[in-house]
């Protein structure tokens, strides 16, 4: 009798449970399913519920391809973003909490498209044009580039980087080289120099071919290239960081790459790591403050300015979801900015040690011309 009562019972909550799913999503969609297809996606309770309730509010005809498609959960998030808006709660605390939580989401699907996933094993897939970033047994590092890529061997750009002792030949040398793969990974391996070619018209190294790469670090952060008018103020510590926007004129740049977890900032003059900054800025008319720490750096000696890139601390829930609208390019607010023009094997998406097409960007000021280091 005992069991009877239990089994009666748990029958009972099964069936409540089921009519308050469908009650709950509203319409004549199966909602089991929905959830049973959320599940299956690996999204946690709280988030398919989070999803049901955008589902429902966008009148999507198939609400399990929230799960999958990049292109409907942004028209949903888009649509989710016009509604507060339209009630003037664009600055409310529930708001924005309930928007990151769509933007990790949105993250989740991104970062589970095959584009992130399919990583390379050979250094023979790799295109013109990728940057990397060697290193001697204690020397280093060295900036350089895939110039030419054919079956025996890897023609590099000649290194830039710390001097080495007069007579130094690169040839037979062992060396440690980074890359990151722009919409995937860092990677690293070592190989050998096979040819050391300073005596050229334009010097190049070849180095030998390895099908030993070590996927180092995946992609945290959806990045874009970008081309936005900024204003830079060093700190004096990390501890100063603020999204307070300055009065005062910063040091003139521009900002060419993008993300909520950090920056590349195109800058006239020398910088050095380790640097506190705060950067200000405007997307699509909104002030953006961000302050962080140069993580890394490249300096064009010959046009005398630095491309820094610059890891954010934790900006605050709105702000992210400002930035966050502005890289998935809810609004169209992208078209809007002149992108320089791309090179041949680059890609719409900057990496975090990859060097943005630099050329065409303005250089800063005169002004701002000044050594940071």
């Amino acid at each position: 009798m005992t069991w009877a009562i239990v089994l009666g019972g748990v029958a009972l909550l099964v069936v409540v449970g089921l009519i308050l799913i469908r009650r709950a999503g509203g319409g004549k969609f199966p909602w089991l399913q929905f959830y049973i297809r959320g599940r299956e996606s690996g999204f946690a309770l709280h988030e398919i519920n989070l999803i049901r309730r955008v589902a429902v509010e966008a009148r999507l005809e198939d609400p399990t391809a929230l799960f999958w498609s990049v292109k409907q959960l942004d028209r949903a998030i888009k649509g989710f973003i016009i509604k507060y808006r339209s009630r003037g709660e664009e600055e409310g605390p529930e708001y924005n909490l309930l928007l990151a939580k769509l933007f990790e989401l949105r993250k989740k699907v991104e970062f589970d498209l095959p584009k992130y996933k399919l990583g390379v094993k050979s250094t023979r897939k790799l295109m013109k044009g990728q940057v990397l970033r060697i290193t001697l047994p204690g020397a280093g590092p060295f900036v350089s580039k895939l110039i030419e890529n054919p079956v025996r061997y890897m023609a590099l750009e000649y290194p830039r980087g710390p001097r080495l002792p007069d007579g130094f030949s690169w040839k037979a040398q062992k060396i440690g080289v980074y890359f990151w793969r722009a919409e995937d990974a860092g990677y690293f391996f070592q190989t050998r120099v096979l040819e050391d070619h300073s005596d050229k018209k334009y010097p190049i190294l070849w180095i030998a071919h390895t099908d030993n790469l070590v996927r180092t670090q995946k992609r945290q952060d959806v990045r874009v290239e970008t081309d936005l008018q900024a204003e830079l103020f060093p700190l004096r510590s990390v501890e100063e960081s603020n999204e307070t926007p300055e009065t005062a004129r910063g040091l003139r740049c521009r900002v060419v790459d993008l993300s909520e977890g950090g920056i590349a900032v195109l800058i006239g003059g020398k910088a050095k790591i380790g640097l506190p900054v705060k950067v200000q800025f405007d997307l699509a008319g909104t002030p953006i403050v961000m302050s962080g720490v140069v993580k890394g750096l490249n300096y064009d000696q010959k046009k005398n300015r630095s491309l820094l890139h610059v890891q954010a601390s934790q900006p605050s829930t709105a702000t992210s979801n400002r930035i966050l609208t502005y890289v998935f390019n809810l609004f169209g607010e992208r078209e809007a900015v002149a992108t320089p023009p791309q090179q041949t094997g680059s890609h719409s998406a900057a990496a975090p040690s990859a060097e943005p097409v630099i050329e065409t960007a303005e250089a800063a000021e005169e002004e701002s011309a000044v050594d940071l280091g």
